[in-house]
């Protein structure tokens, strides 16, 4: 069948790997393929099943990439995704057989990873499945024939059956020693077989091997658990859409909607693609896109989200964004890129898994020659603890209790809204001891209202609201917006204005009816010689009530005063003492007056900064950071220094593409609740990660106590290695249910 092979530029290639269940699957893919020529910039995702790289086609071509995974056992294809982001696609020919591959030389060979058909089936149907039914047939038949045939003919069962469940895990294991890898699991199982075998351990090494195919099979299971998360995302979008077009409607296929075009959702549907409602007013569930499990009612004007539920009445939806651009398929995106951003501590471990591999190698040797060569001790008693140690030495156990950890936290975040981009973040997240808060839009609505007109100087209200309307159209600034509303309900002229501009920080100007006009902040009236002493203190008065004061006025004088309120979002006091009750100190960073920002500040019980400039909100984060880790909540558009600055930015919006794409993180309900959430989340997976490494560690040095004083074997040494990462992976699990919104 064809295969695609995304393109993303002119070098960089991506494909789908089919088979890993454990970071040293990841690792041994990634070494081997770093050593070919011309590659560089490899990142291998085990949960994601990605392969990426830079690749010079002049030195090496993509069908020697493939072939060199192929020999590792691995299946490689398209690189399966519902979120492709253009490129053009570059075609192969790959034979899938049930069984294997086709490679480029004509030749077919068989492994036991899984095969791209195998994602969806059963583990018993699997490749890894089949062969823990024969390795324990063959077991059970050993068995039988040891009970009832003379002795010694059992010996030779067992060697066959050990030979024939070794003989996919030592091809394996060659293939990796070709590519310069020696180190791995299927070599030091191989050694340890063969070698068991050797000093007439027969029945044992057919066991162990067993043992290991069950261990394999487990890993699997469990790490395609860790992936349905991120799958079951894809499926929310549907896979057809009632198309409009004219006075009839056409059901076509959900993915190739395009913006502009016009789709019929009927209640109890699935809403197609992000849209804008154009026609009808029904509730919407948005819970599968952000969590929220309250329907909210959408009307015209309103946006909603591709994978939305519909539940009262028919829609009409405006499509705003083609499938791959729509907000789950770049939530997938996202969650599926976020294991490129590996945590500090993923980092080490990986280092650390290295050295350990060798040094267990030597130590290993080190037992099996010492007490013989100096000691006088039995040769065979010591070789076979030293076979036991071989066993306990593949680190897939603690290389994977990092980001398999990781992958179901953002997995379980991503379900409830909480998007974090990896695992560097997470780990950031968890040590915050400081939070910064945006006001308009974060701490508020950032939807305001005009709630008082006072005219000034002989002005009459129609005029203030003319004028300042005026200067103000254009803008999507949210106190620009509800100046514009008024003007519109008080049916007022809005005149002609042309050279706006914003003065940052202090307000906007434009030429109105030929002459300047300004809607500026109190403080610049001041300083423009227009405001004179009892009209400030009608600013004064205004403020302290919570509300935010524009002046209205040109070079001859004020004009008048509009003053806005933006209401706190409900949740806000209780996410403060939420962070509070977390010890993490949260602090207002706000352009408004101080007056104002004392009012708003005093209700939620916070700190406050007020009427600060971008680089002053930078330098508030900045000095923050030096008691520890800072997070900083905005709307991902204005405040970009401080966002980048704060240890960890975090994005406040329904699915915007800044939400999404620029900050460290994003929270998409809108729920200021949602940001002791965020930490909470992050505490929790970090804390399961130090759970996972201690279970790791603890089991190999415990184990690797016992083989040297011979008090356990090799069955129980496969046990160890097989069933510490087993156990780890289920542990990581865990997260999967969490529900961070908990607290306490």
């Amino acid at each position: 069948m064809a295969r695609d092979i995304e393109k993303s530029t002119n070098d960089h290639y991506e494909w789908s790997v089919l088979g890993m269940d454990c970071a040293a699957c990841a690792t041994k893919i990634r070494n081997a393929v770093e050593r070919l020529p011309g590659v560089s910039d490899v990142s291998v995702a085990v949960m994601s099943e990605r392969l990426k790289l830079r690749l010079d086609e002049q030195a090496t071509s993509r069908e020697a990439v493939e072939a060199t995974v192929r020999k590792l056992g691995y299946g490689i294809g398209e690189a399966s995704s519902t979120n492709h982001q253009g490129g053009h696609a570059v075609k192969h020919d790959h034979t899938d057989h049930e069984h294997g591959h086709e490679h480029a030389s004509g030749g077919t060979e068989k492994h036991s990873h899984d095969d791209p058909a195998d994602r969806d089936k059963s583990w018993y149907q699997t490749a890894k499945g089949r062969l823990v039914v024969l390795t324990g047939a063959l077991l059970v038949l050993a068995w039988g024939i040891e009970l009832l045939t003379p002795k010694g003919v059992g010996r030779w069962a067992f060697i066959a059956a050990c030979l024939i469940g070794l003989f996919p895990v030592a091809r394996r294991a060659w293939a990796a020693l070709r590519l310069g890898q020696p180190f791995t699991i299927e070599s030091l199982m191989t050694i340890a077989a063969v070698g068991a075998l050797f000093i007439d351990a027969a029945e044992e090494a057919a066991l162990v091997v067993f043992l290991f195919a069950v261990g394999e099979v487990l890993e699997g299971v469990a790490a395609g658990r860790a992936r349905q998360g991120i799958r079951a995302l894809a499926t929310l979008v549907p896979r057809t859409a009632l198309l409009e077009e004219g006075s009839t409607t056409r059901e076509v296929s959900a993915q190739t909607l395009q913006p502009g075009q016009i789709v019929l959702v009927r209640p109890g549907e699935r809403i197609p693609a992000d849209g804008q409602v154009i026609e009808g007013v029904s509730g919407v569930d948005e819970s599968p896109v952000t969590g929220e499990s309250v329907p909210v009612t959408r009307s015209p004007g309103d946006t909603v989200f591709a994978g939305s539920i519909n539940t009262e009445a028919a829609l009409r939806v405006s499509v705003e964004k083609a499938a791959k651009d729509n907000t789950i398929s770049r939530i997938i995106r996202l969650v599926e890129e976020a294991e490129e951003a590996r945590a500090p501590t993923e980092r080490f471990i990986d280092r650390f898994s290295r050295l350990y591999m060798p040094a267990v190698v030597l130590v290993a040797a080190m037992v099996v020659v010492i007490p013989p060569v100096f000691f006088g001790q039995d040769w065979e008693t010591w070789i076979y603890r030293g076979l036991a140690l071989l066993l306990i030495g593949c680190p897939c156990a603690l290389v994977i209790s990092v980001p398999a950890s990781i992958a179901s936290a953002l997995s379980s975040g991503a379900r409830r809204g909480l998007l974090m981009k990896g695992g560097s973040v997470v780990e950031a997240a968890a040590a915050v001891r400081h939070v910064a808060f945006d006001k308009t839009g974060t701490l508020t609505h950032g939807r305001p209202i005009v709630t008082d007109v006072l005219p000034l100087n002989g002005t009459d209200a129609s005029g203030l609201l003319s004028v300042a309307a005026s200067v103000e159209t254009g803008s999507s600034h949210p106190l620009a917006l509800a100046i514009l509303t008024r003007a519109k309900t008080a049916r007022v002229p809005v005149q002609p204005a042309r050279d706006a501009k914003a003065i940052v920080g202090k307000g906007v100007e434009a030429l109105v009816g030929g002459a300047s006009a300004w809607v500026s902040s109190p403080r610049h009236a001041e300083e423009a010689g227009v405001l004179d002493a009892p009209a400030r203190e009608l600013a004064n008065t205004l403020e302290a009530e919570g509300k935010t004061v524009v002046v209205v006025f040109r070079k001859v004088g004020a004009l008048g005063l509009l003053a806005l309120r933006d209401e706190s979002r409900a949740d806000a006091a209780e996410a403060m003492r939420q962070l509070k009750e977390m010890g993490v100190m949260a602090t207002m960073l706000t352009g408004d007056n101080s007056r104002t920002a004392a009012a708003i500040a005093a209700g939620l019980g916070m700190e406050f900064k007020a009427e600060m400039m971008p680089e002053q909100k930078l330098d508030a984060v900045r000095d923050m950071s030096s008691s520890g880790g800072v997070m900083m909540i905005g709307d991902g558009i204005n405040d970009a220094p401080a966002l980048k600055q704060a240890s960890v930015g975090v994005a406040m919006g329904s699915g915007t593409d800044v939400a999404l794409e620029t900050a460290d993180a994003a929270i998409l309900r809108n729920r200021v609740t949602d940001v002791p959430a965020l930490i909470r989340l992050a505490r929790t997976c970090m804390a399961n990660i130090r759970q996972n490494v201690t279970i790791a560690l603890g089991l190999k040095a415990v184990f690797l106590v016992t083989s040297i004083l011979g008090l356990t074997g090799l069955w129980i040494a496969i046990l160890a290695d097989t069933g510490a990462t087993v156990l780890v992976t289920l542990n990581a699990l865990r997260l999967l249910g969490y529900n961070p919104e908990r607290n306490g």
